[in-house]
């Protein structure tokens, strides 16, 4: 029997067909994406999830929260093409001597295998150069860091270049302002980049304060403004680098801001614990070029004079070894997570770690239960309380159970906001920087720690985590688990948000 064409007819189209149709197209696309990412499974799933779930409010949190920088944007990481000729021909002689550093290293009896494999390993995942820096000055607090600092730049013969993730605009940095804006009168260049987020007051209440350097003679920009659309996606990636250089010869980084609350503590704090480093020699150039580097992302200016990369006139017989390790979410590797990772696995006697948060991701939570539960002293000490919102806080607790458990002992440090980020190994290699122990300094923001192969170094800054140990309060776990069922919720129910926090 012939088929009739005139009794076949499609269903009639209704609005929820096509609702259902949109939303059919809409989950395999997303799906599709977001699988080409090739992410770990679980996030990839949960990620599937939201979108399923909230077809609208998860687009919005993936292009705020979880998309990656590599897919959408060049990487702000490495020297940009238009001046990567300049910067490379000013850091050349410091990548040729870095050879002998090396080979000093491997040939050192008393250097250990995981000095040597920590060594190379930065080197290939965070292209850094191992440097010569004749002084290596840790600075235990901003009553040590802000008067030194101010010195330098009192100093100054030609450049002072800064760049911060928060920079106050209170009655300290008001007489600090005077001080840069004396300088520019001078002649001397001043530039200072601060964090579009981090510094966000300065962009809406405090833009009296930003004219008036400005005025001065001080550029001063903010870095990744996320203002505006063509930027708005970049709200969740923050510039979380501390860094100063005067005259291309003296450099300072660590876990310190620019800010009166560094002084006298934020509340609910009385006072404010944290370490910073001040440096001379080769080590110096290298922050000078990245800070040349955020300068032209943001600004397009290129800095390429030489009297920014003057030469170093070596003034010990026997430098300290120092490499800047770099990591942002548009980085290749996460040199920093594995910078710890190995830094932690390579321990023999003992860890010491400090951070406000812990928020560790997989990889560092299991290489800190692996060393603990085979006989290493593993000490981690926190900060009780955020200064802000304590999410991260009861999110950490669930990780002190799992340390404890594991063998590792944890502490809270009670006189003060503990902001201080250090890791030290066997006294014997460590690195002061500006990333915490937390996901989003490992994967979302750009950070810098500055490892140093010397145990005198590595001595004097685990004598000064013993002595911190005094004013510190050991996190018990066995309390915590008699603690409500509401209590313990809530903490795990932060933990969920880890990745955001």
């Amino acid at each position: 029997m012939p088929f009739n064409y005139n009794e076949f007819s499609l269903p009639p189209l209704t609005l929820g067909t096509i609702l259902w149709a949109i939303y059919f197209i809409y989950m395999v696309g997303a799906s599709v994406f977001i699988i080409s990412e090739n992410r770990s499974p679980s996030v990839t799933m949960a990620w599937i999830l939201s979108f399923l779930a909230l077809p609208v409010i998860g687009v919005i949190l993936y292009i705020f929260l979880g998309r990656t920088v590599n897919f959408f944007s060049r990487r702000l990481h490495l020297i940009p093409q238009e001046m990567d000729s300049d910067l490379l021909q000013r850091l050349r002689p410091i990548v040729a001597r870095q050879a002998a550093l090396v080979n000093r290293i491997r040939s050192d009896p008393n250097r250990s295998m995981a000095q040597r494999r920590l060594v190379e390993m930065i080197r290939r995942t965070g292209l850094s150069v191992l440097t010569a820096a004749d002084q290596v000055e840790i600075l235990q607090d901003a009553s040590v860091k802000y008067p030194l600092l101010e010195a330098d730049i009192e100093a100054a013969e030609h450049s002072i270049h800064m760049e911060y993730f928060i920079w106050q605009a209170d009655s300290y940095m008001q007489r600090f302002a005077d001080l840069l804006i004396r300088k520019a009168q001078q002649g001397v260049e001043v530039r200072i980049l601060f964090d579009a987020l981090g510094s966000h007051f300065l962009l809406w209440k405090n833009r009296g304060y930003l004219n008036r350097l400005r005025r001065g003679g001080v550029k001063i920009y903010p870095y990744l403004n996320f203002l505006g659309m063509l930027q708005l996606h970049t709200v969740n990636y923050r510039n979380h680098r501390k860094i100063a250089v005067i005259d291309g010869k003296i450099g300072y980084t660590g876990g310190m801001n620019m800010g009166e609350e560094h002084l006298i503590g934020a509340k609910p704090y009385t006072a404010w614990r944290d370490t910073h480093l001040r440096l001379t020699g080769d080590t110096v150039s290298i922050l000078q070029g990245i800070f040349i580097t955020s300068w032209y992302n943001t600004t397009k200016e290129v800095l390429a004079d030489l009297r920014y990369f003057p030469e170093h006139e070596a003034v010990s017989d026997n430098p300290i070894a120092v490499q800047i390790v770099l990591s942002g979410p548009d980085s290749q590797w996460h040199a920093i997570q594995q910078q710890y990772f190995l830094m932690i696995m390579s321990a023999q006697e003992h860890v010491y770690i400090q951070s406000p948060f812990f928020i560790p991701n997989s990889s560092i939570y299991e290489a800190l239960r692996v060393v603990a539960l085979s006989g290493v002293d593993v000490k981690l000490m926190f900060a009780p309380r955020d200064t802000g919102s304590p999410i991260a806080n009861w999110a950490a607790n669930t990780y002190f159970v799992d340390m404890i458990e594991a063998g590792a002992k944890v502490y809270l440090y009670q006189p003060a906001y503990m902001h201080a980020k250090t890791i030290s190994i066997d006294a014997a290699v460590c690195s002061v920087g500006t990333a915490n122990m937390d996901i989003r300094s490992f994967n979302i923001n750009y950070e810098m720690n500055a490892v140093i192969y010397d145990a005198t170094k590595a001595k004097e800054l685990e004598a000064a985590f013993e002595h911190d140990l005094q004013g510190c309060v050991r996190f018990d776990a066995k309390a915590y688990l008699t603690r409500s069922r509401f209590v313990r919720f809530r903490d795990s129910l932060a933990r969920l948000l880890s990745p955001l926090l």
